[in-house]
């Protein structure tokens, strides 16, 4: 058995804040090409036990608009810009932020405002936000799934089955 690298943590009620925090950061510096600006992730979902990381959604015009005058801003305040999962997902750009091993990531997710991305994740937080046994059915799958892999793509792609039952549900809603 491998060691897990993937850890859940209780939900802890300064994810709210620690998410407006790194927004207004964010709006200081991005604040006219940013549309909206999202908490997104099990971390915006109270009561939920998640990975210890802020999931930030950026809604923009374009992605050629977030070219051209959002990468270095965002990188300026401490964001590595992770450009090989473009080829993966071209409709996003996506940056994380890590102070050390032991504190919190910001992870940033920025896409054109109500792509399909924007919409597929606001719905399923809003539906884990709404109905609270679901939330806590996929606590449940996160922790079992969890001390199964040390790779956090591997991890995300076990819970791909229940997160697309669950964004189908909350989009005929």
């Amino acid at each position: 058995m491998q060691t897990s690298k993937i850890v859940i943590a209780d939900y802890d009620p300064r994810w709210p804040s620690m998410f407006e925090e790194e927004k207004n950061r964010l709006i200081k510096d991005i604040g006219q090409w940013a549309l909206d600006i999202q908490h997104i992730g099990s971390t915006s979902v109270s009561g939920l036990g998640a990975k210890p990381v802020i999931d930030i959604m950026i809604g923009v015009r374009t992605l050629q608009e977030a070219d051209t005058y959002c990468l270095v801003p965002v990188s300026n305040l401490g964001y590595e810009y992770i450009k090989k999962y473009e080829d993966q997902m071209p409709y996003r750009r996506y940056f994380s932020k890590s102070r050390n091993e032991n504190v919190l990531e910001h992870h940033i997710h920025l896409v054109e405002k109500g792509s399909e991305f924007w919409v597929r994740h606001l719905a399923f937080r809003d539906y884990l936000r709404v109905n609270p046994e679901v939330a806590r059915e996929y606590e449940q799958l996160k922790r079992n799934l969890a001390p199964q892999f040390s790779d956090g793509n591997e991890y995300a792609a076990a819970k791909t089955d229940f997160i697309k039952e669950i964004e189908t549900k909350a989009l005929k809603r």
